[in-house]
């Protein structure tokens, strides 16, 4: 079977298109569209250039207004552009409607994510819930460019009287969608054996926005050695090891990123790989605190677990990279008002973030930093719950009197 999307060793280059609405201001724009820029280079793209537009609303036929696109259209032609990369996920009338325009390959962020994961994935698991993701993208988008795929299955009855070659791909799309759900089933049950098999042991679940250093993390307190890449999404597959910490095992899993605007194909495709976060007895939630947009990207993750119902759980909140976070100092005599880019990190655990009804540790999983405050605050989570579950031998996981 071709690649429904491919990921060329050349690099292409690319243009970024947003919009700042009423929801979206101009400095929440920026922060997404240089996220966007780095999901394009993390496909293996290269910017070149980025078109915001004020606008009360997308518009419903081009995304962006008439003139604007007009100006996207010269810049594309003079420029020789190969892919336009929009900011949002376009519906079919529009994706038609900007090819027609701008006459160059288009992708919105939901294709540009799932361009990503099909890079990424490594396993027949994770290839077959990108697969499927990429299928059910595809079926409401299907244009005659498609029809190459009737090629992929003969024989008799593949086309009956009148039928139309769209119709054709159509039906070979939405039976490759039926053969991919059915093997995820399959999939599935086998996933939920292995996690039975583990037995009762406390399990946490490492979550996080994409690229927060969970797979760092993960080496570190499991002294393995999960692959770690400044890239988004290099984690696909969940990955569990068996911690022990003092005297007290648990088994401890990475899980794929989060990330806004996270195609719904892709949370339903990957429901067993996130199952590892549902059936988790505690959460470590991974925090870049060198970001400055991390207190969004903490928003878009406990969305996530709501959307997936793994909201509730005990969870330690682990602010990563302190060794790149950077803070404008005010002098004592400058009255205008202190910003966000004005706090120090002594200012930010004086904040929200102390409040928590779960413990906060700051840390540098790069540098080592604070890892032994982590690793007590882990145990201490760890024990509440196996003390509840083996009562009996509770006296097993006292640490001893210097440790505490």
């Amino acid at each position: 079977m071709p690649d429904l999307i491919d990921i060329k060793k050349v690099k292409e280059t690319c243009i970024l298109i947003g919009v700042i609405t009423k929801d979206i201001d101009r400095r929440r724009a920026d922060e997404h569209i240089n996220e966007l820029a780095f999901l394009v280079d993390t496909a293996g793209g290269h910017t070149i250039k980025t078109f915001l537009q004020p606008l009360d609303h997308t518009n419903p036929r081009t995304f962006v207004g008439s003139g604007k696109l007009d100006e996207i259209r010269h810049f594309v032609k003079e420029n020789d552009v190969d892919i336009a990369v929009f900011d949002d996920e376009l519906s079919p009338s529009q994706l038609r409607n900007i090819e027609k325009t701008l006459e160059c390959k288009i992708l919105d962020r939901n294709n540009l994510i799932l361009d990503i994961f099909a890079g990424r994935a490594r396993t027949a698991h994770a290839k077959t819930q990108v697969e499927l993701a990429q299928y059910e993208y595809l079926l409401p988008r299907l244009t005659r460019m498609w029809t190459h795929l009737s090629k992929q299955k003969g024989g008799i009855g593949m086309k009956g009287p009148g039928e139309t070659e769209i119709e054709t791909d159509r039906r070979i799309i939405r039976d490759r969608i039926s053969l991919l759900k059915k093997k995820l089933v399959q999939i599935d049950k086998q996933k939920a054996t292995q996690r039975k098999n583990r037995g009762s042991m406390v399990r946490v679940a490492l979550v996080g926005y994409t690229n927060v250093g969970k797979s760092t993390l993960m080496n570190l307190l499991s002294k393995s050695e999960v692959f770690a890449e400044n890239k988004l999404f290099a984690t696909l597959d969940t990955t569990v090891r068996k911690v022990v910490l003092e005297n007290l095992p648990f088994l401890l899993s990475d899980t794929v990123g989060f990330i806004r605007k996270l195609p719904h194909s892709l949370i339903e495709s990957f429901k067993s790989t996130l199952d590892e976060v549902r059936e988790a007895d505690i959460l470590v939630h991974l925090v870049d605190i060198s970001h400055p947009d991390f207190e969004d990207q903490i928003k878009t993750v406990k969305n996530t677990l709501i959307e997936i119902s793994a909201a509730d759980k005990p969870t330690m909140m682990v602010f990563n990279k302190i060794d790149a976070y950077t803070f404008i100092a005010k002098d004592e005599d400058d009255l205008t008002p202190v910003e966000k880019e004005n706090y120090s990190l002594d200012d930010l655990k004086k904040t929200w973030m102390a409040e928590s009804a779960y413990r906060s540790v700051f840390i540098s999983a790069r540098n080592k930093t604070n890892i032994s405050e982590l690793r007590d605050g882990l145990y201490q989570e760890v024990k509440k719950i196996h003390i509840k579950r083996y009562p009996y031998n509770s006296f097993l996981y006292e640490m001893p009197e210097d440790q505490n």
